[in-house]
């Protein structure tokens, strides 16, 4: 399945994806002179906190979409086209930065290998994205609809720390700190759910079947008793966030 991504509707009501990245950064804690590869970058905003340090940063996304609207948005920087699970750069990076991107590479040992062909020996990966249990409800909800399919077909890879961490050490990625955790996240409106459905399912659902995408308003009705309360929209995000160093060969 692939996706094409709405970079006006990622900016306009997903906005949370990338300030929630503000604490990812402080682990990162970007240096002056720094090579840093920020690993699905979307329209650039958490690429231009890192340039704020005075490090040398390259934004990296496969959404050729999502990429246009960072080159809009910040032309001072740089943004290439490229899969995760297959980077491959002249130049070592002294950090590989990921914030809400990785859950979308199913091919995960891949990606871990690229990763860590991409740092320099004591270069550190540090990301968060969906874990085990992330939009578990959503994912029962689909399941229902559309039957055992809905799991088959997923675009999402969701871990545990126990199935992530020995991915990353099979590359000589040492795991100095995994946490999973609840991430509620509150959506902006009275059609909220049904607007992330349509910014991060709608490739899925058709997918799954020919009219799914028109199956959004149901979907969003299954799940109102469990999602909806007092006006706000809340999707039940589970946060899988990793620090890791490359160890010398």
């Amino acid at each position: 399945m692939t996706s094409a991504w709405d970079p006006q509707r990622y900016q306009g009501g997903h906005s949370y994806v990338w300030k929630f990245g503000a604490g990812l950064l402080e682990l990162l804690g970007p240096q002056p002179g720094e090579r840093i590869l920020d690993l699905g970058c979307g329209t650039g905003q958490l690429t231009a906190e890192i340039a704020k340090s005075g490090a040398q940063v390259l934004g990296i996304d496969k959404s050729e979409e999502m990429l246009r609207e960072a080159r809009q948005n910040y032309p001072e920087l740089t943004f290439v086209q490229g899969d995760a699970t297959a980077m491959r750069f002249k130049d070592p990076f002294d950090a590989v930065f990921s914030n809400a991107a990785l859950h979308w590479v199913k091919d995960a040992d891949r990606a871990a290998e690229s990763i860590a062909f991409a740092l320099r020996p004591g270069g550190r990966f540090i990301a968060e994205f969906g874990g085990k249990g992330n939009i578990a409800s959503v994912e029962a909800a689909l399941r229902d609809l559309f039957g055992a399919d809905a799991a088959k077909r997923s675009p999402w890879f969701y871990p545990s720390i126990a199935e992530y961490a020995p991915l990353l050490e099979r590359y000589g990625l040492e795991v100095r700190q995994a946490s999973l955790f609840d991430r509620p996240t509150p959506l902006e409106g009275e059609h909220g759910f049904e607007d992330w459905l349509h910014m991060f399912c709608a490739g899925y659902l058709r997918a799954l079947d020919e009219s799914g995408e028109k199956k959004i308003p149901e979907i969003a009705a299954r799940l109102r008793p469990a999602l909806y309360r007092d006006g706000v929209w809340t999707v039940d995000y589970r946060r899988l966030r990793v620090v890791a160093v490359k160890q010398n060969a």
